[in-house]
């Protein structure tokens, strides 16, 4: 007669945890560390989409162990199975402004409101993009470096995204965004401003190429800084070891600042005087020397002016087609430059973009793991890896398959932290 063979259990996974015991702060209490082991469904990992069930284990706010065996979790980690869900990294969004209001008027607050008043916007913003999955904000654009304030609170311990920020932009006098405090006239004071960017602890440099859309009297196309003043600005910031990307609208903006020798850039329009019309040798050139663009989401809306209305079909096409063409295109929201886009907004956009330019796969990455190399965090966000941040989002369904799931948020983790969604 057969015997019948039962099948081991599977054994508890082995890791050791860390020796150094580190406090993690929520708020203004200090807690003790939490070991951590997270059970899911599935798993979005930065890249590709694997099945589980996975169990993802964090020691001191970082990845230490990503287990497929179906594994007990170790001895001494606090377990929580999440069910019939996608745990995937944290969302980046590459292009934000948080002292930006969405719903007041930039200009005159950003010239008569005082710091702290600021300041006290600033970390609602940030808690609201954190409560949407939003782990790491880089900030393009403050007044007075209060990004890079908050960006040392957070780091600090109080509950909060990672930021990176730039601090005021550079632009010429009553140039757009003149009122973040960033005006530099010429190549000389341009880059002593990069110096003083150093000096205060900016994590990048960013500088107005061209005019911009949201400011009174700035022309979108016309550039703002030519190629010789670019050049300098991007070797005096490189020198300091610090990135540049520059805001560009105009085509003849962004073919000076790709041969200037720019990291990334900011929407990459491509605004001619005959309409949009994307130049191929500077795609081209993008594309070789691995620059990202930030294709901030736009999509036509009632109301809409009518010159910004002519661009966005035409930008859409750029996008893709850089795509295409291997350029690093980043999805991002330029959050807080009006009504449509507060700081939680980069799931919906992400949706907008996957229908636009890449494939859900694609565009996950590109909120994930691409948007943290853009932002100098390769090493550290943007993957569900040993060794990497445990900065995550929890999601229900199958993104891959339905990448509107993303705004349906389960829970958020930051540095191994769950953060407090209501």
């Amino acid at each position: 007669m057969a015997r019948t063979v039962r099948p081991e259990p599977p054994a508890p996974l082995r890791c050791r945890p860390t020796r150094r015991r580190v406090p993690v702060t929520i708020g203004a209490v200090f807690v003790d560390n939490v070991l951590l082991a997270l059970r899911a469904a599935r798993l979005f990992d930065g890249e590709s989409l694997r099945t589980g069930p996975v169990m993802i284990l964090t020691d001191n706010g970082r990845i230490v162990d990503v287990d497929f065996t179906g594994a007990h979790p170790p001895e001494g980690w606090a377990f929580t199975d999440l069910g019939d869900v996608t745990v995937m990294p944290g969302l980046v969004d590459a292009h934000s402004h948080l002292v930006f209001d969405p719903d007041g008027h930039a200009e005159r607050q950003m010239v008569h409101d005082d710091d702290e008043t600021v300041l006290a916007r600033m970390r609602g913003h940030a808690a609201r993009a954190l409560r949407a999955g939003v782990t790491t904000v880089r900030d393009l654009g403050d007044r007075g470096y209060l990004a890079l304030r908050l960006r040392d609170e957070f780091a600090a311990g109080v509950m909060g995204p990672h930021i990176v920020a730039s601090g005021p932009p550079l632009t010429l006098t009553r140039g757009h965004c003149w009122y973040l405090g960033g005006e530099a006239d010429d190549a000389e004071q341009a880059v002593a401003a990069v110096a003083a960017r150093a000096r205060r602890g900016a994590d990048l440099v960013k500088v107005m190429a061209t005019g911009g859309m949201s400011t009174t009297g700035s022309d979108p196309g016309g550039s703002q800084y030519d190629l010789a003043a670019l050049r300098a600005v991007t070797e005096a910031a490189h020198r300091l070891g610090l990135p540049v990307t520059a805001h560009a609208h105009g085509a003849a903006g962004i073919a000076d600042a790709v041969a200037a020798g720019v990291d990334g850039v900011e929407h990459c329009t491509f605004i001619t005087a005959s309409g949009v019309r994307p130049d191929p040798a500077t795609v081209d050139a993008m594309a070789a020397a691995g620059t990202f663009v930030g294709a901030t989401v736009v999509r036509p809306r009632e109301g809409m002016p009518a010159e910004v209305l002519r661009t966005i079909e035409p930008y859409w096409r750029n996008q893709e087609a850089m795509h295409r063409r291997g350029v690093r295109v980043v999805c991002c929201t330029d959050a807080g430059i009006n009504p449509h886009k507060p700081h939680d907004v980069l799931p919906g956009d992400l949706a907008y973009f996957a229908s636009q330019v890449a494939p859900n796969v694609e565009a996950l990455a590109s909120v994930t793991s691409l948007a943290a190399l853009s932002c100098g965090l390769g090493d550290r966000k943007g993957r569900i890896a040993p060794g990497r941040d445990a900065d995550l989002l929890v999601i229900p369904g199958n993104p891959v398959h339905d990448i509107a799931a993303v705004r349906e948020v389960r829970a958020v983790y930051r540095a191994g932290r769950p953060v407090k969604l209501d």
